[in-house]
């Protein structure tokens, strides 16, 4: 009847001479396209979920990979993509740990991003993130490829992980001109291991050997609390399917092609162009994340659907026999 109804007025637009009719039904036809449009987004996030972990702040952790200072060069421009990414987000960006290389890159860095639903949508940029272009250095004009690997790690509250002083080794050192902002003669810098786990961590970066303890013991809590949501996550198809393309560090994630232009995300299959303006971390890479985002919600929502699809014929086949 429905569909009758539709064809009828398709028709009769279509052999109106009443431009004005013409107009408000279409405009009306629009308006109901984006109302159902609107409760299919509402009826997949009720289904799909979301996780508690999704509201955490986060700590970002950025190391070179193979390619050498080419590599560490496209590690700092990552980095800045991040940490301008937050501004756009209106997120609190803190710098933790910043290693430079001897031309101006990164080995590695790390920094404390605060802000509403920051794991919800950085939880996607870990892994490898590959680079190829023309280095600096390159003097006969040869494509090098190079890689750098992104870690996002959930803050979690007091009550997600309880760590025990007693199982915490803690040493002090003179921070480095390479590993600090500066070089001091106390023994500020601050190295944590949390024997248990065997998991390290430390920091040099404020002048104060406090605060590096501080937040040295953030990135312990941080990394313990990263393995428990993996080990969780494993144990349900759902979540795992949250993982599909997102969570190996050995997995490459994104290409970036400079001589070509192009922006590569290997999950989406999807290409964007002008690289430098998706590096600045603004509309470019959010549009990226919330295509990402709704994916794996549909994902999740297509396993849900199949699960029930499969256990609705198994139950009328054991009805039947």
């Amino acid at each position: 009847m429905a569909a009758t109804l539709n064809k009828c007025n398709a028709t009769c637009i279509k052999r109106s001479d009443d431009a004005e009719m013409v107009t408000m039904a279409t405009r009306e036809k629009q308006e109901l396209l984006e109302d159902i449009k609107d409760k299919e987004s509402g009826l997949v996030l009720m289904l799909a979920g979301e996780s508690k972990v999704d509201k955490n702040d986060i700590i970002l952790e950025v190391s070179a990979g193979v390619g050498g200072q080419e590599a560490m060069l496209f590690t700092g421009q990552v980095f800045s993509m991040y940490e301008n990414y937050a501004q756009y987000k209106g997120w609190f960006f803190q710098i933790i740990d910043y290693e430079r290389s001897e031309i101006g890159g990164l080995r590695r860095a790390s920094a404390a991003i605060e802000g509403t639903d920051v794991f919800k949508y950085l939880k996607f940029e870990g892994g490898v993130h590959r680079v190829q272009r023309v280095p600096r250095t390159e003097k006969s004009g040869r494509v090098h490829t190079s890689t750098m690997t992104v870690a996002i790690l959930p803050q979690p509250d007091e009550i997600d992980v309880v760590i025990h002083a007693k199982d915490l080794q803690v040493e002090t050192f003179r921070a480095s001109g390479s590993g600090g902002q500066h070089v001091n003669n106390t023994d500020s810098a601050v190295r944590i291991t949390h024997t248990p786990t065997k998991t390290v961590a430390e920091c040099q970066s404020e002048r104060s050997q406090i605060r590096n303890r501080e937040i040295a013991l953030q990135l312990i809590r941080s990394r313990i609390y990263q393995e428990e949501l993996t080990a969780q996550m494993a144990e349900t198809d759902a979540t795992r399917r949250l993982q599909i393309g997102t969570g190996g560090r050995s997995e490459k994630i994104r290409t970036y092609n400079f001589p070509q232009d192009r922006v590569t995300d290997h999950r989406l299959g999807k290409n964007c162009h002008n690289i430098d303006v998706f590096l600045h971390g603004g509309e470019d890479l959010d549009d990226v994340i919330v295509s990402l985002m709704w994916g794996i919600k549909y994902e999740i929502v297509d396993g849900i659907l199949e699960d029930f699809d499969n256990k609705r014929k198994k139950t009328h086949k054991v009805k039947k026999t």
